[in-house]
């Protein structure tokens, strides 16, 4: 099998991303903006900021919001479920992913993170 590390974060040891056959594992993404900080807001602003982080991971190998097959949400507030949900369903409108959720804290002082597995075969044009 063929491991591809797409990105390393620069203070902490973990991969943006790993291409491992057809399946592309991205680790958790909390809602830092392109200046690397926190974005501040509610449930609604910070679940649209780390789907983006989402899409600009796999629009990095040639994948989209498409090509997620699973994901894992942890919220830090249950009465956050239902605005964090109707933003989630503008990124996924037709297909939507596997999903689990969680209700706990987070290593950093955000509202939702979120990770993704996506399909991206090796012989598609961003695949390893």
């Amino acid at each position: 099998m063929t491991r591809t590390v797409h990105g390393v974060h620069p203070t902490v040891p973990l991969s943006a991303a790993v291409q491992a056959g057809d399946f592309l594992f991205l680790s958790g993404q909390v809602p830092f903006g392109p200046d690397g900080r926190l974005v501040p807001g509610d449930i609604a602003v910070q679940t649209r900021q780390v789907l983006e982080n989402i899409a600009a991971v796999l629009g990095k190998v040639g994948a989209s919001m498409e090509d997620v097959v699973k994901t894992t949400v942890w919220l830090t507030d249950a009465a956050d479920f239902a605005a964090f949900n109707s933003v989630y369903r503008e990124y996924f409108p037709s297909l939507q992913p596997a999903r689990s959720c969680v209700v706990s804290l987070l290593a950093v002082d955000a509202r939702v993170e979120i990770e993704a597995i996506a399909h991206v075969p090796a012989s598609s044009p961003g695949g390893a």
